[in-house]
C-alpha cells in the first residue's frame, strides 16, 4: 500500500486497514511465539511508528526468535549481527576496499538492510555501539567522507541480557535515547511454558506467510503522523515527560527524591507517536490519555536514571513510572 495506492482511500479506511494488518501480524507471529503478547505488540508499534526497539530479558526467552519471526512475516530484508567484544565499527557499517582497477569503492556492511537484529548489543565496546547512532537517527552511514543512504523502512531491533555483567558494556544514554521502546521480557507462565516445550520438542515445522510489505509499512508510518490528537492529550504527554525531570517546577516529590536524571523532549515526541499508533491498531481514530499511559513505561524506563537513594530503598524504575501514571 504505497502513497499512490492509498490516494483513493480515506484516512479512516487506512486506519481500519492498519488495525486489520496489525491483527493479521499478531496471528501469524503466534504460530511460532507462544504468549509474550505485550512484547509482540510493543515491537510492532515501534515498527509502525518508524522507531527502534530494545528487548531486555534473561537468556532463553526467545528474544532473537521473536525478531527473526517478525522479519519472516514482513516482506523486508533482514540481517543479524552478533555483537562481541572484538567487533569493529566497519564490521557493521562497511569499509572502503581497493578493486581490480586500484580504485577505492565502498563495501556495504550488514547495516544496509530493512530490519537489523543487533544481538546482545551490550557485549561490544561503546566505539562499536556508536556505529549505529547515525543510522538510527539519520537513516544514513558516512564512510570516508561520503554519505550513503539506507533503504527505507529501516529498524534496529536490539537484544540485551540484563543479568550477565561480565564482559558487557552498558549502553550510553545517547544510544539508549535512540530507541523508541525499551521492552522487558519476563518468564512465561506455566501453561505457556508447557505449550513452548510441546511445540519445540517435536518435528513440527511452521510455514509463515508474508503479511505486510515495506511500501505498506511506509504508508502506515505516514498515516500515523496524520492522525489527529486533542490538545489535552498532547499536553498530558508533554507533562508526563516534564514530571520526570528532578529540580524542575513540574517534578513530583518522588522524582526529586529518587531520580538523578529525567526524560528529554524525544520522550514527549515518542509518547505522542506511540499513543497515535496504539489508538490506530486498537481501531480508534484519535488517541486518548489511556493510549499515552499504555506506551509510557516502554518509552520512559530507559530515559530516567535512578539515584543512590532509590537503589538503597529498592525502588525500581517501573515503580516510579507507575506512580507518575
Amino acid at each position: 500500500m504505497s502513497e499512490t495506492q492509498t490516494a483513493g482511500r480515506t484516512d479512516v479506511q487506512a486506519v481500519e486497514g492498519l488495525s486489520k494488518a496489525f491483527q493479521n501480524l499478531r496471528t501469524e507471529i503466534s504460530k511460532v511465539i507462544v504468549g509474550q503478547e505485550d512484547v509482540v505488540k510493543g515491537v510492532l508499534l515501534a515498527i509502525f511508528c518508524d522507531g527502534h526497539a530494545l528487548l531486555v530479558g534473561v537468556p532463553g526467552l526467545a528474544k532473537t526468535l521473536l525478531v527473526k519471526t517478525i522479519s519472516d512475516v514482513l516482506d523486508l530484508d533482514f540481517k543479524r549481527i552478533q555483537f562481541t567484544p572484538d567487533l569493529m565499527p566497519s564490521d557493521i557499517t562497511g569499509s572502503e576496499v581497493m578493486d581490480e582497477s586500484r580504485a577505492f569503492k565502498f563495501n556495504k556492511g550488514p547495516i544496509f538492510t530493512n530490519i537489523l537484529l543487533a544481538d546482545e548489543i551490550n557485549r561490544t565496546p561503546p566505539k562499536t555501539q556508536a556505529a549505529l547512532l547515525e543510522a538510527m537517527q539519520e537513516r544514513s552511514v558516512t564512510a570516508a567522507g561520503d554519505m550513503h543512504k539506507l533503504d527505507l523502512p529501516f529498524f534496529v531491533l536490539a537484544t540485551q541480557n540484563p543479568i550477565e555483567q561480565e564482559g558487557t558494556y552498558p549502553l550510553p544514554e545517547a544510544q539508549l535515547d535512540r530507541f523508541m521502546f525499551n521492552i522487558t521480557l519476563d518468564y512465561p507462565s506455566f501453561e505457556e511454558e508447557v505449550a513452548v516445550v510441546k511445540a519445540t520438542t517435536t518435528d513440527r515445522t511452521v510455514q509463515l506467510s508474508k503479511v505486510v510489505s515495506g511500501d505498506e509499512i511506509r504508508a502506515y508510518q505516514a498515516l500515523i503522523r496524520r492522525i489527529p490528537i486533542a490538545d489535552n492529550v498532547l499536553e498530558y504527554a508533554v507533562n508526563l515527560s516534564s514530571k520526570t525531570r528532578p529540580g524542575t517546577k513540574y517534578a513530583t516529590d518522588q522524582v526529586n527524591n529518587y531520580l538523578s536524571w529525567g526524560a528529554g523532549p524525544r520522550a514527549s515526541q515518542y509518547l505522542v507517536l506511540g499513543a497515535k499508533c496504539h489508538a490506530a491498531v486498537s481501531g480508534k481514530f484519535s488517541p486518548d490519555i489511556e493510549d499515552v499511559q499504555a506506551v509510557a513505561p516502554m518509552i520512559l524506563r530507559h530515559r530516567i536514571v535512578k539515584n543512590y537513594k532509590a537503589e538503597a530503598e529498592g525502588k525500581s524504575i517501573d515503580d516510579i513510572i507507575a506512580d507518575l501514571l
